[in-house]
C-alpha cells in the first residue's frame, strides 16, 4: 500500500522539492513530480537545474528521450490509463490540487502544503479522500507546531 506523507506549512515548495530530489537521488531512488501545468513543469525543471552553484538535479520532462534514465522526472499531465508513461513507481511528489488517479501505483506520496488558505483547503480535501479510503497518512508540520 503506498505510504502517503503530508508537510504542512512550507514555505518555500520548489525549495522543498528540491529537497526531496537532492535526498532521493542520494539513496538512489526515482521520483516523479507531477506539476499543474506545462509552464509551472519547465519552473520546476529549471529550478532544480540551477539549484545549486556547485551541482545539479538531474531532471526532465516525462516526454523526454531520456526520461528512463533521469531520477527526476517532472510532469503535469493526468491519464489514468496503464500505458501511460510512468516510467518508475517509486516515490511522486503531488503539486496539483487534486489527487493524481494513478497515486496508488506509488511506493510513496508526497504532499507538500503551503501556508495559504486555499492550498490549505485543498490538501484537507485531499487528506480526507486518502484517509477514507484506507491509507495510513504521515503528517509533518514545516513550522514545527504540533499537528
Amino acid at each position: 500500500m503506498t505510504r502517503i506523507e503530508f508537510f504542512f506549512n512550507v514555505e518555500h515548495k520548489l525549495q522543498k522539492v528540491a529537497d526531496f530530489s537532492e535526498k532521493a537521488i542520494a539513496k538512489g531512488r526515482r521520483l516523479m513530480i507531477l506539476s499543474d501545468s506545462a509552464e509551472t513543469s519547465a519552473h520546476i525543471e529549471k529550478f532544480l537545474w540551477t539549484y545549486s552553484a556547485l551541482s545539479f538535479l538531474p531532471s526532465c520532462r516525462a516526454d523526454h528521450p531520456l526520461a528512463a534514465e533521469t531520477p527526476v522526472i517532472i510532469d503535469h499531465e493526468v491519464v489514468n490509463d496503464p500505458s501511460y508513461k510512468l516510467l518508475h513507481d517509486d516515490v511522486l511528489i503531488n503539486m496539483q490540487s487534486d489527487q493524481p488517479p494513478f497515486f496508488s501505483r506509488f511506493r510513496r506520496l508526497i504532499e507538500i502544503v503551503g501556508v495559504d488558505e486555499a492550498d490549505k483547503a485543498q490538501a484537507r480535501l485531499r487528506f480526507k479522500f486518502y484517509r477514507d479510503r484506507g491509507y495510513e497518512i504521515r503528517t509533518f508540520d514545516a513550522s514545527g507546531a504540533a499537528l
